[in-house]
């Protein structure tokens, strides 16, 4: 199976995920947060910590910011909605499906080309990525998963994706794109930094500063049909609080204000 088709075939698995979670939620009265896939590792340890310090149970949805929004839209008992892009908290704010009062910018990233350790794939800048050693370059699917968004809209802006186009190994989401580097399938993948920094099997080969690149925005929300919205305000406010900004920093996110 090739990874097109494990890319539409995992598409399919999250928009699934919507019924089975309407179905039933894993944990009666819990805060039920979708977030986008970058957001794995950090936000496990802060709904363990916020678990340990309050007693309430976090559960967590992560998939693509985009199939999140689908999700949400069609139903599924989502309570926050952390998205890596402005874009798909907008969708869901039109159709008035997010506690617009709630809203705030939590976090922002960059972006970094990694490879795998050990390769003899060497590249040192966004010009490099046009070498004959890269033959497969692996971004999330540019038309709609945001860090796809954001790697091809930096690309453009290099004058370098029209060259670069017929390299691409599209992927589900940014969990993709690594793995797709860490098991071969690709030479080079343009990732976030943070996701970078949480794999031993890949190094950093260029990181794209801030001002160079596209603005990442991770927004959050409350969901407007949600069922618990004072313990999902309460949620976000300790995500936003020191506490949960030096978990996210010790990750490897930016946040906002210090910029």
């Amino acid at each position: 199976m090739d990874l097109t088709t494990r890319s539409k075939l995992g598409r399919a698995f999250a928009l699934g995920m919507a019924s089975l979670l309407v179905a039933g939620r894993l944990c009666a009265g819990s805060i039920l947060v979708f977030a986008a896939a970058s957001m794995t590792d950090s936000l496990k340890v802060a709904g363990a910590a916020y678990g340990k310090k309050t007693g309430e149970k976090v559960e967590f949805n992560f998939a693509a910011s985009n199939l999140l929004a689908v999700q949400i839209a069609q139903g599924a008992p989502a309570d926050l909605f952390l998205s890596a892009d402005d874009k798909q908290m907008d969708l869901l704010a039109g159709k008035g499906l997010i506690d617009k009062a709630s809203r705030r910018e939590l976090l922002s990233n960059t972006l970094v080309a990694v490879g795998l350790v050990g390769s003899p794939v060497s590249v040192s800048g966004p010009a490099g990525l046009l070498s004959k050693q890269v033959t497969r370059l692996a971004l999330a699917d540019t038309r709609a998963v945001p860090a796809g968004v954001y790697a091809k809209k930096y690309l453009e802006s290099r004058g370098l994706w029209d060259a670069l186009a017929a390299k691409v190994l599209p992927t589900a989401n940014v969990r993709g794109t690594l793995q797709a580097v860490v098991s071969g399938n690709a030479d080079v993948a343009m990732v976030y930094k943070t996701d970078a920094l949480i794999s031993k099997k890949v190094h950093i080969l260029f990181e794209v500063p801030a001002k160079e690149g596209p603005r990442i925005e991770y927004p959050i929300a409350v969901v407007a049909a949600s069922a618990h919205a004072a313990d999902a305000r309460a949620f976000l406010r300790y995500l936003a609080s020191k506490q949960g900004r030096d978990l996210f920093r010790s990750y490897g996110f930016l946040i906002p204000a210090e910029q």
